[in-house]
């Protein structure tokens, strides 16, 4: 995989979102594969397409690209919230990429966030611009990061450094179980996978149990917060990113 943006694509633009657009698009055309699949490469959709910019002739996997210079922020800008809303509750909503770049202009990071781990919860809504806009009274959405848990966001490229494929695909395909569930079912499991992710690699039922009033302000008609809490967890457990030790006890297996 070569890190490095081809800027002889540049040469006709001048503005500089069009320039990091253009160079970010074709490297991803040029060296990205399919995380589900491994096929390569990606096709691009046609301009206009709502946010979707890649899909996978194999699986028909569908994938938006976000760049960014320097680091990877927890708070992404995006476009229309109702758009994006509109789109994560589709059947065929987008993952997404996010790419960091370096002044060089060459890859630092390349991580995608599967479609699965993104709720309305995640959709930041922004306020409206003002009446004196261009646009007035549009109203734009951020992608709040902090949601996920660190098990879904999965590097392909991390420090400029290159992750293996199988390493990749096997990380991506170990999260689907998520699609399987209904909408409340995932919301409560990446509740509780996003609790175990702020505790130590050995954990007790105990230290779960201590989220519990933070969980019931997020679910206030759930009277019984404590048997989900456990259930979750033992959801967590068949699918391989917990395992039991013994009574009460867990081991963080990522």
């Amino acid at each position: 995989m070569n890190l490095h943006f081809d800027q002889r694509l540049a040469k006709n633009y001048h503005s500089q979102a069009q320039i990091i657009r253009v160079l970010s698009e074709a490297w991803v055309k040029n060296n990205g594969y399919c995380p589900n699949c491994n096929t390569q490469p990606l096709r691009e959709f046609a301009n206009g397409k709502p946010v979707a910019d890649f899909y996978c002739s194999t699986c028909t996997e569908q994938y938006e690209l976000k760049s960014k210079k320097a680091t990877l922020s927890n708070i992404i800008n995006d476009g229309a919230y109702k758009t994006m809303i509109e789109r994560i509750n589709s059947d065929d909503n987008p993952s997404f990429f996010f790419l960091t770049y370096s002044k060089a202009l060459t890859v630092n990071n390349f991580m995608i966030i599967p479609k699965h781990f993104f709720t309305p919860d995640i959709i930041i809504k922004r306020n409206p611009l003002s009446a004196t806009a261009k646009r007035a009274g549009w109203i734009g959405c951020n992608i709040d990061l902090r949601h996920v848990p660190e098990s879904g966001k999965i590097f392909l490229v991390k420090d400029q450094h290159v992750i293996p494929r199988d390493n990749v695909t096997q990380q991506f395909q170990k999260t689907l179980f998520l699609r399987e569930q209904s909408s409340t079912s995932r919301g409560w499991t990446l509740d509780i996978w996003q609790c175990v992710d702020r505790l130590d690699t050995h954990f007790s039922l105990n230290q779960a149990y201590a989220f519990s009033d933070e969980l019931q302000l997020k679910h206030p008609n759930n009277n019984h917060i404590k048997d989900k809490i456990r259930q979750q967890l033992q959801v967590l457990r068949d699918k391989g990113i917990i395992e039991f030790i013994n009574r009460g006890n867990y081991r963080k297996l990522y």
